[in-house]
Formats: C-alpha cells, sequence, structure tokens
C-alpha cells in the first residue's frame, strides 16, 4: 500500500522514513515523472551543461572541455520564463 501523504508529512518534519518505503517512493515519483508530456528522454551518458546565454565563446570551450559533438551527448539547460500578462 502507497501512502503518499504520510511520507510527505513525515519527510517535511525532518524524520527518515524506512528504506522499504523510500525505494516504494522513488518507484512512485518515477512512474509520475514519465507520465509529464514535457519529459525529454536523453541517451547516456551526457554532458549537462548550464545557460550559456547565447555566449558563443563559452560554447565553444565546453566543447573543447567535454570534448567533440560528434561522439559526445550534449544536454544544456536553459532559463524559461514565463510571462503573464494581458493583451489588449
Amino acid at each position: 500500500m502507497v501512502d503518499l501523504d504520510k511520507w510527505i508529512e513525515t519527510l517535511k518534519r525532518g524524520e527518515c522514513i524506512p528504506e522499504s518505503e523510500l525505494k516504494l517512493l522513488c518507484d512512485k515519483v518515477k512512474e509520475i515523472l514519465l507520465e509529464e508530456p514535457n519529459l525529454q528522454h536523453v541517451q547516456t551518458p551526457v554532458i549537462i551543461c548550464g545557460d550559456i546565454h547565447g555566449q558563443f565563446h563559452d560554447l565553444m570551450e565546453l566543447f573543447k572541455i567535454g570534448g567533440d559533438i560528434a561522439t559526445n551527448n550534449y544536454l544544456f539547460m536553459v532559463n524559461f520564463n514565463i510571462i503573464i500578462g494581458r493583451l489588449c
């Protein structure tokens, strides 16, 4: 039996949950995340890079350090800004 609310409350109090329940919790989290429509599958191994803000020289430095793009997988983390406003 999975009791997510109980686990969440226990963890919020800074208390531990048994390892067997933690494994169930991780399985449940994985199940939920795999249903997300914005989930992107990437081949491993992958080199994870921060947002370079369009700086070409930073990009070239990353490739110099991480290796050729033909033989390595790169994942670039970027900032996603959501603008909430009213259109007139």
